[in-house]
């Protein structure tokens, strides 16, 4: 009898972290309110979900502009860090699916990047948090020259893993991070959280990570 064969499975898979793996928008947004109105300024929801998918410098220049905070905006990322690197810290809010899918890819050994445009040290206290070996590499968004949407996050987390970007699968939540994968070249399952994306060429949208597993993230490859 002839052995089955074995599953095809990516090359590897390349994470976005905040609302794909974890689910700390929540967190970064009441440290954004709390900063802002700290100084009597005001901020909204609207403005709060308009940072989904930023750089967090950004981030820290729309907290100047809008809400009215006198730091400046390297500043305002330290401080939002500590906020966020502390929530983390106590209680790492994981997404549904998220966790049994990376068990899975560790089990069959394929390897995964985390691609954030969060900054180093909020990155890995996620990482920290997480049994040993899950990630591979980490790409972070102090530490890349263009971040999302250019394809330089996306890029240098394949090179990492030392595999093409084609035969890898990007899991992303947000367009900017979506369309940085794409422009990568990297074939990308997005899981609508905060902020509708538009199914295109080369992206498949989901509401949840429930129920996928690494064959189903092969399927997504040409």
């Amino acid at each position: 009898m002839t052995p089955p064969s074995p599953p095809r499975l990516p090359a590897g898979v390349l994470w976005d972290m905040d609302g794909t793996l974890v689910d700390t928008e929540p967190y970064w947004i009441e440290c954004e309110y709390t900063l802002v109105e700290s100084y009597g300024g005001a901020w909204s929801d609207d403005l709060a979900h308009a940072q989904v998918g930023n750089d967090l410098i950004e981030t820290g220049r729309a907290l100047v502009e809008h809400g009215g905070v006198p730091l400046d905006p390297t500043e305002i990322v330290e401080q939002l860090l500590d906020g966020v690197v502390e929530r983390v810290r106590a209680r790492l809010p994981w997404l549904p699916g998220a966790r049994e899918l990376l068990e899975e890819l560790h089990e069959l050994r394929v390897p995964c990047a985390l691609v954030t445009m969060s900054w180093r040290r909020f990155a890995e206290s996620v990482v920290d948090s997480l049994p040993p070996g899950r990630f591979a590499a980490l790409v972070t968004g102090d530490e890349v020259e263009r971040p999302k949407p250019f394809p330089d996050p996306y890029l240098v987390a394949a090179r990492l893993l030392g595999t093409e970007p084609t035969a890898c699968v990007a899991i992303e939540d947000s367009p900017k991070g979506v369309a940085s994968a794409v422009a990568a070249g990297v074939p990308t399952l997005a899981v609508q959280h905060f902020v509708p994306v538009t199914p295109g060429p080369g992206i498949t949208v989901v509401d949840t990570l429930v129920g996928w597993s690494a064959a189903d993230l092969a399927g997504l490859i040409s």
